[in-house]
């Protein structure tokens, strides 16, 4: 039996990061996503968005709490964990999603984010963590034609509605 334990979320973080550090000195940051709802409920007491809680490890981490803050969009590719722990008011039970790629798809002042990301456990990772405004252009063989091109030379087709298989 295969099992899948796969989520991809892309929302605003509610709040800025606030990176933490484990005894082994690892970088950890707990944040909750805002995702809007795709259907407005009329029981949903004016709560139109669903708020998941996510948790990032390491670079993930240090890459959130430099680049992202609160209204930043971002995407979050993980798994859901469950755990649970003793509180003071009995035992505590937490679902939440473990970031395994977080990319900021834009910053706070709606600009894109052009190629910030970071996916550690991904062979082409992209490094390039300056400003959140940055922009990818493709390097192009001189050789290659414009992708712009209006098919102006293209030859034309001659077919009828009597050639279609439908119509």
């Amino acid at each position: 039996m295969i099992n899948i334990n796969r989520v991809t979320l892309v929302g605003r973080l509610t709040k800025d990061i606030e990176l933490k550090k484990t005894n082994s000195n690892a970088s950890v940051c707990n944040f909750t996503v805002a995702i809007d709802r795709r259907f407005q409920s009329q029981q949903a007491n004016g709560q139109n968005a669903d708020f998941i809680n996510c948790i990032a490890w390491r670079q993930s981490a240090d890459f959130l709490a430099q680049y992202a803050g609160k209204g930043t969009i971002v995407a979050v590719e993980g798994r859901i964990q469950t755990r649970s722990y003793e509180g003071q008011n009995g035992r505590v039970y937490v679902t939440e999603v473990v970031a395994d790629n977080v990319q900021i798809i834009s910053n706070r002042s709606g600009q894109n984010a052009g190629t910030n990301n970071y996916a550690p456990n991904s062979f082409a990772q992209n490094n390039s963590y300056g400003s959140n405004n940055q922009t990818f252009t493709p390097s192009v063989d001189p050789g290659f034609e414009s992708m712009d091109d209006d098919f102006s030379n293209t030859p034309s087709l001659d077919i009828s509605s009597d050639d279609l298989p439908f119509y």
